[in-house]
């Protein structure tokens, strides 16, 4: 017989004491199950799909493979409102299969006290966190929560702190995705910045410390909930998020993307991929892609995608720091991690966000095994009394510091151009790369020949008949002598001259003798990163 359940507390002590038969039993247990797959109730559901939202278990299924989610602690409950318990209170949590591997899940309840975080919730998310260490399989949070559950007081601080050291511990251990899908604020907001990558849904979601009021009482500014924390402004300004996405739905198709170049932990593989690609596919097109004149823009991702296997290309951090183009793609059907100068912006060169950017995304990938192929094309780091005051100098240390700790197999190509400290720091064979080629028209050097005839020739110049015809003269002069790959070769900072058409199979050749590199372990804890 069917029981009616409204999960009221006089309903729960008919239902849960007692010796009975185990039909009756399953009967109840079922009734209970089906009240925690309500979550707030029909009518919290459908304010939620009014707001143009899924629920927390429609996102789980959109997300996994069908028929593979497996729940934990749907019946953990604690909170009460007016007399009704809400079983698994606001979060679902659990395991299931993403494109046939194992992950584990949670997904916070937007129709249960504004998907809060207390007591309950902060327990069961720490408790997949610790299932998910454990077994070596990714973590993905589905966010969508208006914060701390201030009626539990520091009940909830202490679940945020819990999560907050889990994060921490599993960093660099498994893979952790954030997907924000709703608001998240104030300390919310540290657990998606500690894990790996950031979604955002257009107009939906939002990030922030403070909202709009707090901030025109403080300080006066005057702004919205989506110019402060929208899906624009921080996969473009701040570089919180890593990729935003127009709905819902294509948000989390861009997930199982993502998770298909990862391995599951650190102790595996990136996971191989038949692309029907050969290696050996030459690049004929290549040489009118990249203008010979070093002035001259392009789009560094035209390169990438001749170079990748079937041109597929999942570019990172798409619309923050655009000098610097990061992400993952395919080689011989081996995942790798990109990393190249943008030429189409600030002529590629290296300030404070685009050498941060690329250089949490070395260290990523040297934590997850996945080999990272860097192509150069930059005339330096970028001058400037507001670089040097918001600190270029600690932020480009830090791309320094990201290569030449790196382990994995590193690759290097210098298309076009590499110029001071920044061809040290793009990934040169001082800083530990394995691999280093260049293309025969590729300039090396402290700087391009127009800068430094005016500093090392600047007399000879100007006692000239003809300063401006002496000034061509000996920046042609500079470039024949200085300004070359071969220089570099001869002393094996460079280990080929290459004809650009061979760029892909130079670099999959590279890549299988790499894949067997190993390195000596080293005893120190670890090292001080110019934070």
């Amino acid at each position: 017989m069917a029981l009616t359940y409204d999960n009221r507390n006089s309903d729960t002590a008919r239902l849960g004491v007692g010796p009975m038969a185990i039909e009756e039993s399953l009967e109840q247990l079922q009734a209970l199950k089906e009240r925690a797959r309500l979550g707030g109730g029909v009518d919290r559901i459908e304010a939620q799909h009014e707001r143009g939202k899924l629920t927390a278990r429609e996102r789980i299924d959109a997300l996994l493979d069908p028929g593979t989610f497996e729940e934990i602690d749907a019946l953990a409950h604690d909170w009460e409102d007016n007399g009704v318990r809400y079983y698994g209170d606001a979060v679902v949590t659990g395991w299931g299969k993403l494109s046939g591997r194992t992950v584990c899940i949670y997904a916070q309840d937007f129709t249960v006290f504004g998907g809060s975080l207390g007591e309950v919730v902060g327990t069961k998310i720490s408790k997949l966190m610790d299932m998910a260490m454990k077994t070596g399989v990714p973590v993905i949070g589905l966010n969508d929560s208006g914060g701390a559950r201030i009626q539990e007081g520091v009940a909830s601080l202490a679940g945020y702190g819990d999560i907050f050291y889990r994060n921490v511990q599993a960093s660099g251990v498994i893979p952790q995705i954030s997907v924000i899908m709703g608001p998240c604020a104030g300390g919310a907001v540290y657990s998606p910045a500690l894990t790996d990558f950031i979604f955002m849904v257009e107009k939906t979601s939002q990030m922030f410390l403070t909202g709009p009021d707090v901030i025109a009482s403080v300080t006066g500014e005057i702004t919205t909930v989506e110019e402060l924390g929208g899906a624009t402004s921080h996969v473009s300004k701040s570089g919180v998020a890593h990729f935003s996405s127009p709905d819902e739905t294509d948000c989390l198709e861009e997930v199982r993307r993502l998770i298909s170049y990862l391995p599951s932990n650190n102790m595996d593989d990136p996971p191989f991929e038949e692309t029907g690609d050969p290696v050996d596919r030459r690049l004929d097109d290549l040489l009118s892609v990249v203008p010979s004149d070093a002035g001259v823009q392009y789009d560094v991702r035209d390169v990438i995608e001749r170079v990748v296997d079937n041109g597929e290309f999942m570019e990172v951090h798409e619309y923050f720091a655009p000098n610097i183009v990061v992400g993952f793609s395919r080689v011989g059907g081996h995942p790798v991690g990109l990393v190249a100068n943008q030429p189409l912006y600030l002529a590629g060169v290296l300030d404070i966000d685009s050498s941060r950017k690329a250089a949490r995304f070395v260290r990523f990938c040297d934590a997850f095994n996945i080999p990272v192929v860097t192509l150069v094309d930059t005339s330096g780091f970028l001058p400037g009394v507001s670089q040097e005051y918001g600190g270029i100098i600690s932020h480009g240390a830090k791309l320094v510091y990201a290569y030449a700790a790196a382990t994995v197999p590193k690759i290097t190509v210098i298309l076009r151009k590499a110029f001071g400290g920044a061809y040290d720091a793009m990934g040169s064979k001082h800083l530990g790369a394995d691999v280093n080629y260049a293309w025969p028209n590729a300039a090396i050097a402290v700087m391009a020949g127009s800068q430094a005839v005016n500093i090392i020739s600047r007399r000879e110049i100007q006692s000239a008949d003809d300063p401006e015809e002496e000034r061509k003269r000996l920046v042609e002069e500079y470039r024949e002598r200085l300004e070359h790959p071969y220089i570099a070769a001869a002393k094996g900072y460079i280990d080929d001259v290459i004809d650009p058409r061979d760029t892909r199979i130079k670099i999959a050749h590279a890549l299988e003798l790499l894949r067997s590199k190993s390195v000596p372990v080293n005893p120190k804890k670890h090292g001080n990163i110019p934070l």
